[in-house]
């Protein structure tokens, strides 16, 4: 039993020294803005919540997203979730983060994200991102 909770500590301490919290914005049809926290090095679960709209209309997703492809350059990464709100059913993002400049904390990003449920519409967004550095 010492030995299990020996390594599920040291494994989450390894975790958290992989682990990032992201900001971005999204500009599109339907805006929003999003925070994540990256785990590892492949997943990034994503809060997002609609902008630009009365606070009665707004919406929110949840986006379970993982990076298929990375370079120092850029994160190609798709993902699943869901939407309550407007628009409201599963999302299916795809996307692309660029980070351009010698310091990475700072970047962009455009996706491309299908959402399905009542009535079934392609959102496309670009936009800005911060990554917090790590401690």
């Amino acid at each position: 039993m010492k030995k299990t909770l020996l390594i599920a500590c040291f494994g989450l301490f390894s975790l958290t020294a992989l682990s990032q919290t992201t900001i971005t914005f999204h500009q599109s049809n339907l805006p929003f803005i999003g925070v994540n926290y990256q785990f590892g090095e492949k997943f990034i679960p994503e809060f997002r919540v609609g902008t630009d709209q009365f606070f009665e209309d707004l919406s929110a997703e949840l986006a379970a997203n993982y990076i298929l492809k990375k370079t120092d350059r850029f994160e190609f990464y798709g993902g699943v979730g869901g939407r309550v709100g407007t628009f409201a059913g599963v999302v299916i993002p795809v996307g692309l983060n660029i980070y351009p400049f010698e310091q990475k904390d700072f970047g962009f990003h455009i996706e491309g994200a299908g959402i399905f449920g009542e009535s079934s519409l392609f959102r496309g967004s670009f936009g800005i991102r911060y990554r917090f550095a790590k401690n």
